[in-house]
């Protein structure tokens, strides 16, 4: 956090902080795709834009006006967003459905190198039964981040039998980061390492956290240019889960949306902290 999360350049414009692209939210989990895109853009991502379902324009413009709205089953539209992106976020409340294995093939067919993945829930489901596009997400600079389910569709380690050492064999044949969400979430690094972090707790499990997540390490990725990215990645893990844990301190439970309306302070604090050291 303190290499990372750093006071912004005086001589700035909103494309310095990254183009940001999250694209999930059917018509019955819309819900997941909003948080994704607002914590992006809470957690200072320069432009975000959302390729959902047509049935959650609506509740983008009115929870998230910063954000864009792309119809995710306008091929041109789907394809051009893509292009300009920067960081891409896919698979929040996308679904398993044949339309959400439309969309998540064209949206990876359309990567480049360049730009960072991060597939999360539901498109780690369907990547899991799709050879080819793994083998695609393997060329790529690709973070996954599943919960202990999830983990098990992709890498078919059963949860019970999932450690350390077999988790980070099978990252290593993914060739991408894997960050798995459970209690003290742990970080598999394309390098052999691993993370493990020790804050957050139960207060934080509710649906929608991993969503946040998402839209956070977008924020971090598309705004914090360092040549090890997978540092910022840390980071932005680390951020969720300390703000959490401060924010639990008169909270019982932590909603997703309680992170999301105070990301903009917790970034500012910590920052002022450090240059105050």
């Amino acid at each position: 956090m303190k290499q990372v999360i750093l006071p912004r350049p005086f001589k700035s414009h909103k494309g310095n902080f990254g183009r940001v692209l999250t694209i999930g939210g059917n018509e019955n989990y819309g819900g997941a795709i909003l948080m994704s895109s607002s914590a992006a853009v809470h957690a200072g991502a320069g432009l975000v834009s959302c390729a959902t379902d047509t049935k959650n324009l609506t509740a983008l413009h009115s929870i998230v006006p910063e954000a864009m709205f792309i119809n995710y089953q306008n091929d041109v539209e789907l394809v051009n967003a893509v292009d300009a992106a920067n960081v891409l976020v896919i698979g929040p409340g996308l679904g398993t459905d044949a339309t959400a294995l439309k969309i998540l093939q064209k949206v990876i067919s359309n990567t480049n190198t360049k730009q960072f993945i991060i597939v999360d829930g539901s498109a780690i489901t369907l990547a899991a039964q799709e050879p080819a596009l793994l083998e695609i997400l393997a060329t790529r600079k690709t973070i996954y981040t599943p919960h202990q389910m999830e983990w098990q569709r992709l890498s078919g380690i059963e949860i019970s039998k999932q450690n350390n050492i077999k988790n980070a064999l099978k990252q290593q044949e993914l060739e991408a980061t894997v960050v798995l969400k459970k209690y003290h979430t742990t970080i598999y690094h394309t390098d052999g390492s691993a993370s493990q972090l020790e804050v957050g707790g139960p207060y934080m499990s509710t649906g929608g956290m991993g969503d946040t997540l998402t839209g956070i390490i977008a924020a971090f990725l598309g705004q914090f240019h360092f040549k090890n990215y997978e540092h910022v990645v840390d980071a932005a893990v680390y951020a969720h889960s300390a703000l959490g844990q401060e924010l639990a301190a008169s909270k019982y439970v932590v909603l997703p949306t309680d992170i999301i309306n105070h990301l903009q302070h917790f970034m500012s604090n910590y920052v002022q902290s450090t240059i105050q050291k």
